[in-house]
């Protein structure tokens, strides 16, 4: 039997990390084996690519483009060896981000022709689609003020792009939701965490378990 795939997707700060341990856990308790690993980065090259998407040790400006390609080649990775055969052995698999953030960040934050990103993720991946994925929603501001917070005031390359950035972010997630209903479970990031466990884990269990 096929195993699932569960991602994570919303804006800096919304608890997309908590989340998608406290789902793992609870995948684990059910009798689950559980796969999380995150985007871009999961592979020994996928995290070097994550490095350098993130923290700009060059001091060379990374083109849109090669941003592009660069998480499309962390997530190829990812894919190829990590997904794929996790899921053809029937196991859960619950990721921090996917292929979504190219949308979002390379099409509406940065203004790439969102149709041909789609196409470039559908290379990268190949079969690996999601089942379910949790938008968890959280103003762009509250967001931007936790991830400071908890970073002392650094944040990485992407968290560091002006406001207006981030607010094409949010708008292009909001988009992506309403345009895949089905696929695209929109929750409220300024809720409990452990409020919000619980009602992931009822979305989960009602659409991916039969109840």
């Amino acid at each position: 039997m096929r195993g699932r795939l569960i991602t994570f997707e919303g804006v800096e700060g919304g608890g997309k990390s908590i989340q998608t341990s406290m789902l793992a856990q609870k995948l684990r308790e059910a009798g689950f084996e559980v796969l999380t690993t995150r985007e871009p980065g999961g592979t020994p090259t996928g995290e070097i690519i994550r490095d350098i998407l993130q923290n700009d040790k060059s001091g060379e400006p990374i083109s849109p483009a090669a941003e592009a390609l660069l998480f499309c080649a962390s997530r190829a990775q990812l894919c190829q060896y990590i997904l794929k055969p996790a899921l053809e052995r029937g196991a859960w698999i619950v990721l921090d981000r996917f292929t979504d953030p190219t949308l979002a960040y390379q099409g509406y934050g940065r203004g790439f022709d969102v149709e041909t990103l789609r196409k470039l993720n559908d290379f990268a991946t190949g079969s690996v689609k999601p089942d379910l994925t949790f938008l968890i929603d959280i103003p762009v501001e509250l967001g931007l003020s936790r991830v400071f917070s908890r970073e002392c005031g650094t944040g990485d390359r992407m968290e560091r792009e002006p406001i207006e950035f981030h607010q094409r972010l949010y708008a292009g997630y909001r988009e992506m939701a309403s345009r895949e209903t089905e696929r695209i479970k929109v929750v409220d990031g300024q809720k409990q965490q452990f409020e919000l466990a619980d009602e992931i884990w009822a979305e989960v269990r009602t659409r991916l378990m039969n109840g």
